[in-house]
């Protein structure tokens, strides 16, 4: 009677999910990937797979015309009477032949010309066709991988658990989701994901979503990283040619013009490839472009290629993107990967207007166990048809997925794993119990920034052992417990520090951590300068710019987001400082020049730069990020910051408990951060500081504002907001009142693509412009300019800078050399 009663519950699932179905074909009976499918005059419709198969979802019998849309071929209908499901229509389509002499226009000018001005002069009303909607979305994404290495760096690959076959391919990614849409033009969307399937992963929530999906080249400029420069933006003729290929036909006998797009500049943010434009309304009536890494400042991609088809509704005027697909091919190292979105938009309902309240900061959620629909859900509701490629994928990767997390297979791995080698005690050794989710780990004495120089410590080695706890980590819940060593050589001193943190969740993303010890700290917090660099500079140059103190801790610190775009963080810390001397004067090369002494206010004196001391500081950050968007997920919610608005951090510090009164201050600062994007035109960056010390006449060197200086020449960081690139590192430090600026624009191409022999570099022109303000001294000011994205190949990873500096009049100047790598290897 279970088995009678399973099967017929079966059955009325599978009868009520109606599908047309078939594949699509050329004359050569050759499948046709991608091929629009639609109901005539409706807005159901879907996208034949790559291997040409479609499933059309009709639920009710019924006669209906279906429309096959494919570029390069004809449109085709064909009236079918669906008397039982599923329907089984195969088509066959046939090539376009193009003409030209449908089109009518002025011969004293390029044909294509005209069309384009045209399309432009339309562009505002047809986009205006589809400012408002609500749509149902299905998306679905794959990444595979092409001939990896065995081994990158020396290390093994393996088959990346089980994704890999033999010959080191194999599918990385893949996934699906559906979902129903609102949107509103130019960026307002609310998305609720209905159902959520990867391959391998039971419990796992896909990240395709339509957000990431809209690009629309009615707008003059699309996101691709950077901005590119729609073929018919309204300055659209300064970066394109055209070309009319010929003009076709439709099935409503719209006459629609294929047009070649021409970049006038070769380095430029421009497509190359189609657009199709339908005569008298001047729509868009598919787009084919292809997309170069390098013009996007993504050396890694190769190519990208975008297509959209746009389907016409005769009952109310209207042409709607109905498919989509994004793929690109990358790779580097030897790596080669490729991947492709797809993605399907049905049953629309154009509107004039919404609520109020329709659209709101949370722009995603998800329905509850939409990562549980099982297959007769995704059967029914599925846009595209599987490949035999992903059908395999599914399959397989849930076997794997269930043997590779039962406790068998895990205590296996772990066993090879965690097995106890003679080198272990150098190289550095892991213990993990993978099934209860926990592991153990010695760092080792050889691994990166363990070994360093400085002229405290001399040569220095690090190493340490951590625990780390992951049971609910889908949910955001871990436990990291950790204790550190260091010995410094010169001055024979081993010190010692532990760390403890513990992170509650996912949604508020609240945290406490623990931590003290001994460490070697520098008089800036924020550590200007790091490890590698000051052992180049101190080793082969003399030049020991990093200055240490002794700082003996135990602080505590909390914090979680408490509303929408709002994180507070509050922190205890006790901390009892000594002053540091030179314990070497060693250097590689040779050189007679003395070192500098280790106190930062008096570099040719070996006098203390303080008295020992201690004191308490209590402090409360925040952060605030205005119009702050968010994504809720079932395991999580992941905050975007709204471009739209700067980022304010206020703090206050408070020093109290001090071994002398006058030790005690308060500090009041903040900041303002924000990016600007001006169309094509690049990134105008800010980062705006100021703060004012209340009692701190007689503070501690320690607990002065320090500003991040640069002696060395060399630049780390992405971006220079946060550094004055010539300043010596602690010229400027006060304990009153302080302002300091720094503003960037990155032209992200726009204006060095235009430079002759300079283009050809393919790099980004970046102006700087760098302004410090503390009591009883002049401003200091600093200017740049730079190339940027420079490197050979596809490693681009090398900046330069020219910088002058001014105080009262000229001061000096200096080239920056910015390596972006180092934050890596520090």
């Amino acid at each position: 009677m279970k088995q009678f009663l399973t099967l017929f519950l079966f059955c009325i699932a599978f009868s009520s999910s109606g599908q047309i179905r078939g594949t699509v074909t050329d004359d050569n009976n050759v499948p046709l990937p991608l091929v629009t499918v639609l109901v005539e005059n409706t807005y159901n419709g879907t996208s034949a797979n790559e291997q040409g198969q479609y499933e059309l979802n009709v639920t009710q019998p019924g006669k209906y015309t279906l429309i096959f849309q494919y570029l390069g071929f004809k449109t085709k209908k064909i009236t079918v009477n669906v008397d039982k499901f599923p329907f089984v229509q195969n088509a066959v389509l046939s090539e376009e032949s193009l003409s030209l002499s449908e089109v009518v226009i002025n011969t004293k000018d390029n044909p294509a010309n005209a069309l384009i001005r045209k399309a432009i002069a339309a562009k505002k009303a047809n986009s205006a066709k589809t400012a408002r909607y609500t749509a149902d979305f299905y998306s679905r994404g794959i990444f595979k991988l092409k001939d990896m290495p065995k081994k990158i760096f020396g290390e093994e690959v393996g088959d990346m658990e089980g994704m890999l076959d033999s010959t080191g391919t194999g599918i990385l990614y893949l996934s699906e989701t559906v979902s129903k849409i609102t949107f509103e033009k130019p960026d307002n969307l609310k998305e609720r994901i209905i159902a959520s399937k990867i391959s391998g992963n039971d419990n796992g929530f896909s990240y395709n979503t339509a957000g990431a999906t809209v690009y629309d080249f009615y707008d003059n400029t699309l996101k691709f990283g950077i901005n590119m420069i729609s073929p018919i933006a309204d300055n659209a003729f300064n970066y394109y040619k055209y070309k009319l290929e010929g003009n076709f036909t439709d099935d409503n006998n719209n006459i629609i013009s294929k047009i070649r797009i021409i970049p006038r500049r070769d380095s430029e943010p421009v497509f190359e490839g189609f657009i199709y434009i339908v005569e008298d309304s001047w729509a868009i009536y598919a787009v084919d472009v292809d997309i170069k890494g390098y013009r996007i400042k993504q050396e890694f991609l190769d190519t990208m290629k975008l297509v959209q088809n746009f389907g016409y509704n005769r009952n109310n005027g209207i042409w709607s993107k109905n498919t989509q697909s994004l793929e690109f091919n990358a790779g580097i190292f030897g790596i080669k990967f490729n991947g492709k979105f797809s993605y399907v938009y049905t049953n629309y309902d154009f509107r004039e207007s919404f609520e109020k309240k329709t659209f709101t900061n949370e722009i995603i959620s998800f329905e509850d166990n939409s990562n549980k629909k099982d297959n007769t859900f995704w059967d029914s509701n599925r846009q595209i048809p599987l490949t035999d490629e992903e059908s395999k994928d599914y399959v397989k990767k849930d076997s794997i997925y269930k043997v590779r997390n039962s406790r068998t297979y895990l205590d296996s791995i772990d066993r090879k794993g965690n097995r106890f080698r003679l080198l272990s005690p150098i190289t550095g050794y892991r213990y993990a119990n993978s099934y209860e989710k926990w592991s153990f780990n010695y760092r080792g004495l050889i691994n990166l920034g363990s070994l360093s120089f400085n002229t405290v410590q001399g040569w220095n080695l690090g190493s340490g052992l951590s625990y780390r706890k992951w049971k609910d980590e889908e949910k955001g819940k871990y436990t990291n417990a950790s204790a550190n060593v260091n010995y410094g050589f010169a001055e024979d001193r081993l010190r010692v520090t532990g760390d403890f943190s513990h992170r509650f969740n996912n949604r508020n993303y609240a945290f406490v951590h623990l931590s003290g010890g001994t460490t070697v700290a520098q008089y800036n917090p924020e550590e200007p300068i790091g490890k590698l660099v000051n052992s180049v500079s101190t080793l082969f140059f003399k030049d020991n710019y990093m200055k240490l103190y002794n700082k003996e801790y135990a602080g505590i610190t909390y914090g979680r987001d408490v509303a929408n775009g709002l994180n507070l963080m509050g922190r205890v810390e006790y901390q009892q400082r000594k002053t540091l001397v030179n314990h070497t004067d060693y250097t590689v090369i040779k050189n007679d020049d003395p070192y500098t002494s280790n106190n930062p206010l008096d570099p040719a004196n070996d006098a203390p730069a303080f008295a020992t001391h201690h004191l308490t500081k209590a402090s409360v950050f925040a952060r605030i990020n205005f119009g702050n968007k968010y994504i809720t997920r079932p395991d999580g919610k992941i905050n975007l910051r709204n471009q739209d608005y700067p980022t304010i951090f206020l703090a206050y510090d408070n020093a109290f408990g001090a071994s002398e009164k006058n030790y005690e201050f308060q500090l009041l600062s903040g900041r303002i951060y924000y990016d600007f994007t001006a169309g094509n035109k690049g990134t105008f960056s800010f980062n705006i500081k100021g703060g004012k010390f209340f009692n701190g006449e007689n503070i501690s060197f320690i607990d002065y504002k320090h500003f991040n200086g640069n002696q060395t020449h060399i630049g780390k960081d992405e971006r220079y907001l946060n550094v004055f690139n010539l300043l010596p590192y602690y010229a400027a430090s006060t304990n009153d009142a302080y302002t300091e600026t720094h503003i960037e624009y990155d032209d992200k191409g726009y204006l060095i693509n235009k430079i002759p022999l300079l283009n050809l570099l393919r790099a980004k022109l970046v102006l700087g412009a760098h302004n410090l303000a503390v009591p009883d001294r002049k401003p200091y000011q600093e200017f740049s300019v730079g190339l940027d994205n420079l490197g050979l190949g596809k490693l681009k990873v090398l900046r330069v800078d020219y910088v002058r500096s001014y105080q009262n009049g000229f001061v000096g100047d200096g080239v920056v050399f910015g390596l972006k790598f180092l934050n890596i290897l520090e």
